[in-house]
C-alpha cells in the first residue's frame, strides 16, 4: 500500500509537467512566436520600435502636464523670455546632451566597456569610479533633506490636469497634510505632483521635490520649496522611502506602481512598520486589486493579509486621517522599544 501511494505521488508530477509542456507546444505551435502583451510578435525591432514609443511618450505626458497647467513646457523654452512662464528649468550634464541622451541611469546599467583590445576600459569609466558619483549623490540627498520631518509623498500621473477632479484631489490632500503638520514631498514634475506641492504650499508646510533625471527634461513644478535633482533612480527611491512616513499613491502609470509594490514589498519582508500606503482613487485601482485577489491570491503567491496593506479612499480627509493615525502607532511603537519614531516606518536611529 504505501508503495502504490509513493508510485502515484511521483506520477502526479509527471502528468502535471507533460500537461504543461502540452500546453506550451501547443500554444507556440499556434503563435509561431513569442508576442507581446498587444499580440505583436515578439523581436528585436519590436522591442527596439516599443521602446522608441515608451520615451516619446513618457515625454509627451509630462510636457502635457505643463501644459495643463499653463506652463511652457522646458523642451519648448525658445530663450529667456519664456522662462519667467516656463517650468522651473533643471541643470542636465552636458556630457548627456547628445541625442538620444544617454542618463546615468544608462550608463550604470550598461554592459562594461572595453577597448578594441577587449581589455577593460578606462577606469574612469568603470562602475568602481562611478561609485563615487552614487555615493555623493546619497550624501546630497540625505544633507538637503535631512530637516523634513514626518513626510508624506504622493505619487500619481504627471499628465493630470488642474480641471481633473483628482489634481483637486491631490491639492486638498496636500492642503491637510500641511495642516496637520506634515512635510509633502513629490517627485517635483507637472499633474498629480504639483497638485501635491501646490497643497502643501497653500495649508503653510514645507514643500518638498525629488527631481530625476531622463532623456528629456522634465522640469519642477514651481510649488517645490526644496528640490533636490537626481540622476539615479535607485538613490531617488531610497529618498522617497527614507523620509516618508506614509505614501498616497493617485492614478498613474508605470512610475506609480513601481513606488506602490517596492512600498508593499518592504512592509511585507519587515522592512517598515505602520507604514499606509493609500490608494487614492476606488475606481481606477479597483482592476487590480481585482487582479490581485482573484488571480495572484488565489494561485498562493501572496497571503490574504498582504492586501490589506493597502488602504482604499476618494475621500481626502480619510486618506490624511490614515497617515495620522497610522504616525501615531509609529510613535507608540517606537517608545516602546525605546527608540525614536523616523520616517520610513523604521525604530532605528539616523
Amino acid at each position: 500500500m504505501k508503495k502504490a501511494s509513493t508510485t502515484a505521488r511521483k506520477a502526479a508530477p509527471k502528468g502535471k509537467t507533460a500537461t504543461t509542456k502540452a500546453a506550451t507546444k501547443a500554444a507556440t505551435k499556434a503563435t509561431g512566436k513569442p508576442r507581446t502583451a498587444t499580440g505583436k510578435r515578439a523581436s528585436p525591432d519590436v522591442l527596439e520600435e516599443a521602446e522608441r514609443s515608451a520615451r516619446e511618450g513618457a515625454r509627451e505626458r509630462t510636457e502635457e502636464g505643463h501644459r495643463k497647467a499653463g506652463r511652457t513646457p522646458p523642451a519648448g523654452e525658445a530663450g529667456p523670455t519664456l522662462r519667467s512662464k516656463g517650468a522651473t528649468r533643471v541643470a542636465v550634464d552636458e556630457s548627456i546632451r547628445d541625442y538620444p541622451a544617454v542618463t546615468e541611469d544608462e550608463k550604470l546599467l550598461a554592459l562594461p566597456k572595453e577597448d578594441g583590445r577587449g581589455a577593460p576600459a578606462d577606469f574612469t569609466r568603470s562602475d568602481p569610479w562611478r561609485v563615487m558619483r552614487i555615493m555623493g549623490e546619497f550624501i546630497e540627498g540625505f544633507d538637503t533633506l535631512s530637516t523634513v520631518r514626518r513626510g508624506v509623498t504622493i505619487f500619481g500621473s504627471a499628465r493630470t490636469g488642474p480641471d481633473d477632479p483628482q489634481y483637486h484631489a491631490a491639492v486638498e490632500v496636500g492642503r491637510l497634510l500641511a495642516e496637520a503638520g506634515f512635510d509633502v514631498i513629490t517627485g517635483a514634475g507637472p499633474g498629480i505632483m504639483e497638485a501635491g506641492n501646490r497643497g502643501a504650499r497653500e495649508g503653510g508646510g514645507h514643500s518638498v521635490g525629488c527631481n530625476i533625471e531622463l532623456p528629456f527634461e522634465q522640469g519642477s513644478n514651481p510649488y517645490v520649496d526644496t528640490l533636490v535633482n537626481f540622476r539615479y533612480f535607485f538613490v531617488r527611491k531610497t529618498m522617497f522611502i527614507k523620509y516618508s512616513v506614509a505614501f498616497i499613491i493617485f492614478p498613474g502609470g508605470f512610475g506609480t506602481l513601481d513606488e506602490l509594490f517596492e512600498a508593499v514589498t518592504l512592509i511585507q519582508t519587515g522592512k517598515m512598520y505602520q507604514f499606509p500606503v493609500v490608494l487614492f482613487g476606488r475606481h481606477y485601482w479597483a482592476g487590480l486589486v481585482r487582479w490581485l485577489q482573484t488571480r495572484v491570491l488565489q494561485e498562493g503567491k501572496i497571503s490574504p493579509g498582504d492586501l490589506d496593506l493597502m488602504i482604499m479612499t476618494d475621500d481626502p480627509r480619510e486618506a490624511v486621517d490614515a497617515v495620522v493615525s497610522a504616525y501615531a502607532a509609529q510613535r507608540q511603537r517606537a517608545e516602546e522599544r525605546g527608540a525614536s519614531p523616523t520616517a520610513g516606518g523604521s525604530s532605528s536611529a539616523r
